[in-house]
């Protein structure tokens, strides 16, 4: 399916949902990636879930958010056209932003960051930011107000070779540090998404959307 520029899959709620679950696939994926984590997440799916692919299609393969540019600073071009194109998405959903739990998993959670942290942007519901970091970029700017309980789960491997848990660990802080409900949840991984963080995520994302 598509949406505007995006490519994407859509798991239905069971009735009238109650908000939506956004999930963003990591570099060299697709929108297939994460979307067994929709019913990981939501088993009651009381939720539209939704999975975007990156608009770029990138060596080594797969889709991407963005051209490697360095940690943390991606390439400014390609970040900022597919942060456009994302806002774009998630503004036409059938449901506001304030009911969208949005997450995303190594360049997914970075973009789900920006999304959810970006000055002039309508915050969503929660946020879940899995083996990222958050950006910087020229021309892009954090609004860290309003954020008071806001919950949010940050969640990277201590063994993760690609982008260090510091760098989860700085989100975390910064998140903190705004006023927001942070769940941290570090574990000896690699770059991967820890099974046994789910019952945590889980739990954010009932409480987000209750």
């Amino acid at each position: 399916m598509t949406a505007g520029p995006l490519a994407y899959l859509r798991r239905p709620a069971a009735d009238d949902p109650a908000g939506a679950l956004v999930l963003l696939h990591g570099r060299g994926a697709d929108m297939n990636d994460l979307f067994p984590l929709l019913d990981a997440l939501d088993p009651e799916r009381r939720l539209l879930g939704i999975t975007p692919q990156g608009p770029l299609t990138l060596p080594p393969g797969g889709h991407h958010w963005y051209r490697l540019g360095g940690i943390p600073t991606p390439d400014r071009e390609t970040f900022s056209a597919s942060l456009a194109q994302l806002a774009t998405f998630l503004d036409g959903l059938p449901l506001p932003v304030n009911r969208i739990v949005l997450g995303g998993f190594s360049q997914g959670a970075v973009m789900a960051l920006s999304l959810a942290l970006g000055a002039g942007r309508p915050r969503p519901a929660g946020l879940l930011a899995l083996s990222g970091f958050t950006p910087q970029v020229d021309g892009f700017a954090l609004d860290l107000g309003g954020l008071d309980d806001f919950p949010a789960a940050v969640v990277h491997g201590a063994l993760d070779p690609v982008i260090p848990s510091a760098y989860g660990k700085e989100t975390a802080v910064m998140l903190r540090g705004a006023g927001a409900d942070v769940t941290w949840f570090e574990s000896p991984v690699p770059h991967t998404i820890d099974p046994r963080a789910l019952p945590e995520l889980q739990t954010l994302v009932a409480r987000a959307l209750p």
